[in-house]
C-alpha cells in the first residue's frame, strides 16, 4: 500500500498545482473577490503580473505604468471576456496581439500613449462587443483594415484623440456599430475628410452627441465649427478633386494604356512586315515562272 501512494504523490502534487493555477492562487498585490476575477488596479505595476489564473474571465490592470502587452498574452487565457487596461502606458501594439481571443467581450485601452492601431491589431475578434480607444492624446493613425475581422462590435471610442483623418473604410467595416465617439479630435475638414462627413451625416444616431458635439478646423482660417453647421455643399469644390489613391489608378491605367498599344503596334508591325515579305516572294516565284 505504502509504494502505492509513494508512486501516486507526483501525480497528486501535479494535479493540486493545477488547479491552483487554474483558479485559486491570486497574484500578489492583486484582489481577487471570486474565482474568475483578478484585480490589479492602482498597484504601480510596470508589467502584466504573473501567476494570473489560467480561467480568469475579468482581468482589471487599469491605473498603473504597464508599457506593453506580451503577444501571446491571450494565448494563455483564453476564457477571458474583460480585459481593462486602461490609465497606463501603452504605446504601440503589436499586430496580432490581440487577436488570438475568442471570448473577449469588453477592451479598455482608453487613457494612455498609443500612437498608431495598426492593420491586423485585432484580428478576427469576434467576439468584442465595446472597444475604448478614448484618450489617447498621440493616437493620429487608424489603419484602414484596422477593426476588419470585429463583425460584432457595437460600441467603439475614439474621443480625444489626435485624430485629424479617418479612412471612412475603417467605420464602413463594421456592420453591427451601434455607437461611436469621435469627439475632441483635430479633425481638419479638407476633401479627404468629406467622404467621412457624408458617412457620419447619414450615421447621426450613432453619435451619441450628435453632429454638434464634433468640430473640424477649416483649412482657409484654421476656425474649428461643429459639423452640424456643414452639409455636403461644404465640400462641393472637392467633387472633382482626386485622392491620391485615384491619382495612382490614373497613372496606372495610362501606362498600362500605353504598353497595350506599344504592344500592339509591334504585333502590327510585325504582321505587315511578314506579309510584305510573302508578297514580295510570291511576285518572285511568278517572275521566274514566266521566264
Amino acid at each position: 500500500m505504502i509504494p502505492c501512494i509513494n508512486w501516486l504523490q507526483p501525480f497528486l502534487a501535479l494535479i493540486s498545482s493545477t488547479l491552483l493555477t487554474r483558479g485559486h492562487i491570486c497574484p500578489s498585490s492583486c484582489l481577487c473577490p471570486d474565482h474568475h476575477t483578478v484585480d490589479c488596479t492602482s498597484q504601480g505595476l510596470t508589467r502584466v503580473p504573473d501567476s494570473i489564473p489560467l480561467d480568469v474571465r475579468r482581468l482589471l490592470l487599469s491605473n498603473n505604468w504597464i508599457p506593453w502587452i506580451p503577444s501571446d498574452f491571450l494565448v494563455l487565457y483564453s476564457d477571458l471576456v474583460d480585459l481593462d487596461l486602461r490609465n497606463n502606458s501603452l504605446s504601440q501594439l503589436e499586430p496580432g496581439t490581440l487577436s488570438t481571443s475568442s471570448r473577449l467581450v469588453f477592451l479598455d485601452l482608453g487613457s494612455n500613449n498609443l500612437t498608431e492601431i495598426s492593420s491586423g491589431t485585432f484580428g478576427e475578434t469576434r467576439s468584442l462587443i465595446k472597444l475604448r480607444l478614448g484618450n489617447n492624446p498621440y493616437l493620429n493613425m487608424v489603419g484602414r483594415d484596422a477593426f476588419t475581422g470585429l463583425t460584432s462590435l457595437r460600441e467603439l471610442e475614439l474621443e480625444r484623440n489626435g485624430l485629424m483623418a479617418l479612412d471612412v473604410m475603417v467605420l464602413e467595416s463594421l456592420p453591427s456599430l451601434r455607437m461611436l465617439r469621435l469627439e475632441g479630435n483635430p479633425w481638419l475638414c479638407n476633401c479627404y475628410f468629406a467622404k467621412l462627413f457624408v458617412w457620419l451625416t447619414e450615421n447621426r444616431h450613432k453619435l451619441p452627441q450628435g453632429m454638434e458635439g464634433i468640430e473640424c478646423s477649416l483649412p482657409l482660417d484654421g476656425r474649428r465649427v461643429p459639423l452640424s453647421l456643414l452639409s455636403e455643399d461644404s465640400f462641393r469644390e472637392c467633387r472633382g478633386a482626386l485622392t491620391l489613391t485615384d491619382y495612382l489608378i490614373v497613372i496606372f491605367s495610362g501606362i498600362s494604356v500605353s504598353v497595350a498599344a506599344i504592344v500592339a503596334s509591334f504585333f502590327l508591325a510585325s504582321t505587315v512586315h511578314c506579309f510584305q515579305r510573302l508578297s514580295k516572294g510570291s511576285k518572285g516565284d511568278e517572275e521566274e515562272g514566266n521566264d
